[in-house]
C-alpha cells in the first residue's frame, strides 16, 4: 500500500513509531512474568504489572489470516487491492498489518507462511508492513 495516512503517535504509542523510523520493530516485554505483547500500553495485559520495557523483535513470524480488499478507503490507491493480515510475531504477539510484495491471490498467500517486517514511509514516520519471506 503506497502512500497512505500518516500515523499520529501518542505518548503510549510514540516509542513503537521511532523504532520504525530506524526500521526497527519494536513492542513491550512485562518485566515481571516476561511475555510481550502488542498494542503500546502502560501496563502488561497478563499480570497487570506496570513494569515493562520497549524491546526490539525480529521482526519475523507467520500469516495467520488475512482479508484482501478491493475498495480501500482514500488516501490508498483505489486500483490496487490490500491485503489486510493478521500476523503473529515469533515472540508471540499479534499484530493486524498489510502484505506487501505478493500478488493480492489466495494462491500467493498460504496461511502459516513465514513472514518478515519491512517498513513504508507514511508522511514523517515509517509503517511496519510485512512481506512473505524470501519475497522482495
Amino acid at each position: 500500500m503506497a502512500g497512505g495516512a500518516s500515523p499520529t503517535p501518542t505518548p503510549d504509542t510514540r516509542p513503537f513509531w521511532e523504532a520504525a523510523i530506524q526500521e526497527r520493530l519494536a513492542i513491550q516485554q512485562c518485566q515481571s512474568c516476561s511475555r510481550y505483547y502488542f498494542y503500546p500500553r502502560d501496563h502488561c495485559p497478563y499480570c497487570s504489572s506496570g513494569d515493562v520495557e520497549w524491546r526490539d523483535v525480529s521482526g519475523s513470524g507467520r500469516l495467520l489470516s488475512y482479508v484482501i480488499n478491493y475498495r480501500p478507503l482514500p488516501p490508498a490507491d483505489p486500483k490496487e487491492p490490500q491485503v489486510i493480515a493478521l500476523v503473529q510475531l515469533d515472540e508471540g504477539p499479534r499484530m493486524l498489518t498489510n502484505i506487501v510484495g505478493s500478488p493480492a491471490d489466495p494462491d500467493s498467500l498460504p496461511l502459516d507462511a513465514p513472514v518478515t517486517a519491512c517498513f513504508e514511509p507514511r508522511g514523517d514516520w515509517k509503517l511496519p508492513v510485512f512481506r512473505l519471506a524470501g519475497a522482495r
